[in-house]
């Protein structure tokens, strides 16, 4: 049986922070570049699918996957949906 993975809250600021940014910001990857290419070849997992968009934006709510780690993006406290 597999353990389950943890789950991180990122608290976006504004309304959306770019998958790739995430990954580096979160420090998954050493890179922008390597953000990027992690990405490209299939290896990040957004709301349950593989996602190949590198600067695809991400509100609160979404739950990025990627090497054994959970990211899930929520609003930064204090901001209201528009």
């Amino acid at each position: 049986m597999n353990a389950p993975v943890p789950t991180t809250d990122f608290a976006v600021r504004g309304d959306h922070i770019t998958l790739d940014a995430l990954l580096k910001v979160c420090g998954l990857v050493p890179s922008g570049g390597a953000a990027k290419a992690a990405i490209g070849a299939g290896e990040v997992i957004v709301d349950g699918e593989v996602e190949h968009r590198k600067t695809r934006k991400l509100r609160p709510g979404a739950e990025v996957r990627f090497g054994g780690e959970c990211i899930r993006i929520v609003a930064e406290p204090g901001d209201t949906p528009a």
